[in-house]
């Protein structure tokens, strides 16, 4: 009669879990076999509505379900075993956390009395990701009594993934044996309308006083500049664009901001500042009076250190997510609002005040912008030698309108800042630059192919994809389709433009650190159509091959040495042009 009982709030327990993620909009959940969380992996796997993304290895599958999420605009949940399943589940919850990516973090646990004293596979899951969750709370054992407050628990968790700012949240569950659920009563109860908890976040607002005073203000400056993080809400660009014409104010738009590519991108959109901001003179000779920042920090190390230069600029920091996204300690303003209605509302305010025509500060700017642009991809597309960044160079005119790319921390995101010019048309770049790591990123390109992301194609180092090679799995149990350009210059090549270059006796071993991968046996182990492309004709016929289906490896080999001399032979090149077209002066 107790196993019976058991078995029963067991089964409505789980049942109540599948129900609540459905009627919250939580339509994929990313699965782990394991023993401890067959009750609930059955309930999602036999529910109607919900999508299982089967995952054999946790760290994979944590950065599979961050992917999911970002691609669907809504929270993704995973469910996972105990003890050490757990753990892995940690790099993608601190790139969630970060990047504020809505995750549920379903773990099951052993119940109380089995804790802290020996049995198998149970380690200390209690507040296991410390910080890095928005919320996290450890629910009791399946009772029916507790029913409803479960059904809380789980809007109240499902909500705080979205509060700003949007993150993770862990929900622990415990589960006594037996683990199966009566497999009658939950299709009966799967076949019944659930009940829900809801909660709704609020959009922040400024008042109408402390709008027009910010307004007044800004139409006294005119030497300002608009800056687009990486990961600006979605839809921002256009709403951006209309400020800066009002502003007459350029927007230096990071690759991952999702404001640089677009119908909306015009020449008030900036990409290809990395590059001039590298001449002091250009630095020092145009000075902001005031910045106005969107999304999280920059790529661009030129673009920071412009902003630290000029420290006494007022800048002033928009963030909807109601979090802190400033390492410079330079903003001394921090607009807690949401970004798509501070634009159209400062757009409307400023509307009576509207500039006339381009300023000079403005056409220095853009003439800045298209000097170096024309210059770098003159120098750059007559080259017939692979490089590194005449692959970035060239991608903005391979790739088709609405594609994703999605590029790798360390060197690839950098030459995509550098060397991806704003254009026109759909292009969706992304990147996990919440933590910046090299992990899980194969994985997270894959959850956004899951989450229809199409075509899609991953810029990735040789060590990047060697982390995560476990994620290639989820291509073929899934079918999804991805190219994967493969920057292989056998280790880590953002070192050599680092000063531990100079320590020569030891850099190989601790810093280049080659390893020698025949990347052809892994492209044959996933099933992925393999090519070695020596010229740039092999990189653009392999492309266009991906973007009919399936997985792709691409690999292209380049030197770490050379691929030092091919970026700082473009720095003088810039210099001169600006020079030439009178945005300088000769010092």
């Amino acid at each position: 009669m107790e196993a019976t009982a058991h078995v029963e709030a067991l089964t409505h327990w789980v049942v109540e879990i599948a129900q609540s993620l459905a009627a919250h909009g939580v339509k994929d959940v990313v699965v782990c076999p394991g023993s401890r969380s067959t009750p609930l992996a059955l309930a999602v796997a036999r529910h109607p509505v919900l999508r299982v993304w089967m995952h054999l290895d946790e760290r994979s599958a944590g950065f599979f379900a961050l992917g999911l999420a970002r691609a669907r605009h809504r929270p993704a949940a995973v469910l996972c075993t105990s003890g050490t399943a757990v753990a892995n589940l940690l790099p993608a919850v601190v790139e969630a956390h970060l990047a504020r990516v809505p995750l549920l973090l379903l773990t099951a646990d052993r119940p109380p009395e089995l804790r802290d004293n020996g049995a198998p596979q149970t380690i200390d899951q209690i507040g296991i990701f410390g910080r890095n969750v928005r919320w996290f709370f450890d629910l009791p054992v399946p009772q029916m009594t507790f029913l409803p407050f479960l059904r809380a628990t789980l809007g109240r968790a499902i909500g705080s993934t979205l509060s700003a700012p949007a993150g993770p949240v862990h929900l622990n569950l415990p589960f006594r044996e037996p683990l199966v659920p009566d497999r009658s009563l939950m299709a009966t109860l799967l076949t019944q309308t659930p009940s829900s908890v809801q909660v709704t976040p609020a959009r922040r607002m400024l008042g109408g006083a402390e709008l027009a005073t910010l307004a007044s203000s800004l139409v006294e400056c005119r030497r300002g500049l608009i800056i687009a993080g990486p990961d600006c809400p979605a839809d921002l660009g256009p709403l951006l664009t209309i400020l800066a014409h009002r502003l007459r104010f350029p927007v230096l738009a990071d690759p991952l901001s999702g404001v640089r590519y677009g119908s909306h991108t015009d020449d008030y959109i900036l990409g290809t500042y990395d590059a001039f901001l590298r001449d002091e003179r250009f630095v020092v000779q145009y000075a902001p009076e005031v910045v106005l920042r969107f999304g999280a920090m920059p790529t661009s190390k030129p673009l920071l250190l412009y902003l630290q230069h000029h420290h006494q600029a007022r800048q002033i920091v928009i963030d909807g997510g109601a979090g802190w996204r400033e390492p410079t300690s330079l903003a001394r303003e921090h607009l807690q609002v949401d970004e798509h209605w501070f634009c159209l509302a400062l757009a409307d305010a400023l509307a009576s005040s509207q500039r006339e025509g381009p300023t000079l500060w403005l056409r220095a700017w853009q003439t800045a912008e298209q000097t170096a642009r024309t210059t770098i991809q003159a120098h750059l597309l007559a080259q017939e030698t692979i490089s590194e960044p005449g692959l970035f160079a060239r991608l903005g005119a391979w790739l088709p309108d609405g594609a994703t790319l999605f590029v790798g921390n360390s060197m690839p995101v950098r030459d995509c800042d550098t060397f991806l010019a704003p254009r026109s048309t759909p292009l969706h770049v992304i990147g996990n630059r919440g933590a910046n790591g090299i992990d899980g990123l194969v994985s997270t390109a894959l959850g956004l192919a899951a989450g229809d992301a199409t075509p899609l194609v991953m810029a990735l180092g040789d060590l990047s994809l060697i982390h995560d090679t476990n994620g290639l799995i989820a291509a073929r149990l899934h079918r999804l389709n991805a190219t994967i350009l493969l920057i292989n210059n056998d280790g880590g090549g953002i070192f050599s433009f680092l000063p531990q270059a100079s320590e020569t006796d030891q850099f190989e071993l601790l810093f280049g650190t080659p390893h020698g991968t025949d990347f052809a046996p892994l492209a044959a182990l996933h099933g992925a159509q393999y090519t070695l492309a020596s010229d740039w004709a092999t990189v653009h016929a392999a492309l266009q091959t991906g973007f009919a289906g399936g997985l792709h490896l691409i690999e292209i080999r380049t030197r770490r040495d050379q691929n030092v001399l091919d970026h700082r032979t473009i720095w003088p090149l810039v210099s001169v042009a600006l020079e030439r077209v009178g945005v300088i002066q000769p010092t």
